[in-house]
């Protein structure tokens, strides 16, 4: 059957709607793709439905030629497998906890990776049985706590997960390399560009990991890159540390006043104005700024940890939360600092700090601080010999020539300072240079971190029981439409390329005339049926500037105006995109749609 605009399930808006922040989220609402529900949570109208299920169709069709089999597991899920990982805790408020009727523990499922791992432990046991690889479509749940940007940052969201199952890590190379090509094949067909770049694993885990990023100024993801190919989210770029410095003749540190200093540049200012070296001037790169913040552990614990970065930099918080995970972090308040008096603000030094402040520490396993005094991390470029002016612990005072390991310590390296453009890629191949990108897809290699938890194991050649090797493998599936959006569209409405548009061709009948009517619909039939998707504006009290409003909105990539030139003959077929415009004989349409169509794909 036609699509018909007289009888499709749509209204279109002329007034973005006043949440939308993005042009994908005002377009997809305007265009009546999609319906907020709540905060973070849309419905899927006919049109978007569409998009939706060719976006999935792609999806589907690449992981089976990548070896994959699909498989379903419901949302709602037990809590026991989530303890077993410890993703219970781990997931901390993001995720969606609920209870049933007789008390029992379930959840929301923000990804699947114990109900995989379980299912194949249920079912396989045996080296034969592998490799294996299995997918599934489906809604995951995310308690964002800043839901924003229409399908790009939801609540509830669609995604493809996929896992591979290897008797060891070699095999495994091969299935990770796959799936990779495979999420290639995927954002190539449906027209999507994307870089892909070194990631951290955060809470999934695993020793390896890579995201496919959508390049878009309003992506949430910085990336880095270099002109000799080094590329990586800025979470997982690593600092290249400098060479120690010998010391032995530096001169000794001295504690200066220095009131009236709040601020980095006012420090410098004045460690110029009054304590001028020779060698040059102090900059804020000479300066060890000491950040305090506040680590919340899964287990509910708070632990407060400062930060040391050059003056010149600031603290990154999404490269600080990556570094800290699972933990959440924010920025100490003042019961923090209640409960620290020996950090002074403004002027905290390293004397307060990790194994310089003296007396006894306990730390745990993890070198968490569970008595004494706060845990003190610091940027890489901090190095034996390295020299500072920093806080003095004193109000108004400042220490100036603190040399690193003469005269502090610390507890280890974070890499927390920010990263800017200009800085050197870590593996020597060129200065780097940031842009921002759309999460699209994460390949991670778990290892056996899954397995070993939930007793996943086969019998080997030998008859003896091995963990699984594992990988995880995800694609936002609802988000690809929002991405898509973002890519293709203009001033006045969508543009979406034909592998994933609602419909190839939309016929719009302008006039009143009933011969205008008719010929719309034989056109339209015509192209139906050469395998085109139509969608018809056949609607009879709505005038043509309406209607094309309408078709540029909507964002079909063809588009056929029936009206006055019917009575020469002739009818007007648009490349939405392009703006290429065709006069073509009644006649002779339905074989020029297909050839403009195919031209398209």
């Amino acid at each position: 059957m036609l699509m018909r605009m007289s009888t499709l399930f749509l209204r279109t808006l002329r007034d973005d709607p006043v949440d939308a922040e993005v042009d994908s989220h005002k377009l997809l609402v305007r265009a009546g793709y999609i319906r907020r529900a709540a905060p973070g949570i849309y419905t899927w109208l006919p049109l978007g439905l569409k998009v939706l299920a060719k976006v999935e169709q792609v999806v589907r069709e690449e992981m089976a030629a990548a070896g994959a089999q699909e498989i379903h597991f419901p949302a709602l899920l037990p809590r026991e497998p989530y303890e077993a990982t410890n993703r219970w805790t781990e997931y901390g408020p993001n995720l969606f906890r609920l209870h049933d009727r007789r008390g029992n523990d379930y959840l929301l499922a923000p990804t699947h990776e114990e109900m995989f791992t379980l299912v194949v432990k249920d079912l396989y046991s045996s080296y034969k049985d592998l490799p294996l690889a299995l997918f599934q479509i489906q809604t995951k749940y995310r308690d964002e706590a800043r839901p924003r940007a229409g399908l790009l940052r939801g609540r509830e969201f669609i995604m493809k997960d996929a896992y591979t199952f290897d008797i060891d890590a070699d095999s495994h190379a091969a299935s990770y390399q796959a799936q990779r090509d495979a999420y290639e094949r995927i954002f190539t067909r449906l027209g999507l560009p994307y870089v892909i770049v070194a990631a951290t694993s955060g809470a999934m885990g695993g020793s390896r990991s890579e995201e496919f990023l959508s390049p878009s100024p309003i992506g949430e993801d910085t990336y880095v890159r270099s002109a000799g190919g080094y590329a990586a989210n800025v979470e997982a770029v690593t600092t290249p540390a400098p060479p120690a410095v010998p010391y032995d003749d530096a001169p000794a540190a001295h504690v200066e006043d220095t009131p009236d200093t709040p601020t980095i540049a006012s420090l410098v200012d004045v460690a110029n104005e009054r304590f001028p070296r020779e060698g040059g001037a102090w900059t804020a790169a000479d300066t060890l700024k000491n950040v305090v913040v506040a680590l919340t552990h899964p287990g509910g614990e708070r632990e407060v940890v400062v930060i040391g970065v050059p003056g010149d930099r600031d603290v990154d918080m999404k490269r600080l939360e990556a570094a800290v995970a699972p933990a959440d972090v924010e920025a100490a308040g003042e019961a923090d600092f209640a409960a620290h008096p020996e950090l002074v603000k403004g002027y905290i030094g390293p004397g307060a700090l990790g194994p310089n402040a003296g007396g006894e520490r306990e730390l745990d396993g993890s070198g968490r601080v569970l008595r004494g005094a706060v845990r003190y991390l610091v940027d890489p470029r901090v190095v034996a010999g390295t020299r500072w002016i920093t806080g003095a612990d004193a109000a108004g005072r400042h220490v100036f020539e603190l040399t690193a390991e003469r005269d502090f310590a610390w507890d280890g390296t974070i890499e927390a300072a920010q990263v800017r453009s200009g800085d050197d890629a870590p593996d020597g191949s060129g200065p780097l240079e940031l842009a921002r990108g759309i999460e699209m897809g994460h390949v991670f290699d778990l290892g056996t971190k899954y397995s070993q938890a939930l007793g996943l194991s086969v019998l080997d050649s030998n008859g003896k029981a091995r963990a699984v090797h594992m990988g995880s493998y995800g694609v936002g599936v609802s988000r690809a439409v929002a991405a898509l959006a973002e890519n293709y569209h203009d001033e006045r409405g969508l543009t979406w390329p034909v592998a994933v548009a609602p419909a190839h061709v939309h016929v719009v009948a302008t006039g009143k005339d009933e011969a205008v009517f008719a010929a719309a619909e034989e056109i339209a039939r015509g192209a139906q049926e050469r395998g085109l998707e139509v969608l018809i504006d056949d609607r009879r009290k709505v005038s043509p500037g309406v209607k094309f409003a309408d078709a540029e909105l909507l964002g079909v990539p063809v588009v056929v105006v029936v009206g006055r030139g019917l009575a020469d003959g002739t009818v007007e077929v648009r490349r939405r995109a392009s703006g290429v415009t065709d006069e073509v004989e009644v006649g002779a349409a339905v074989d020029h749609l297909t050839e403009v169509v195919a031209s398209l794909r």
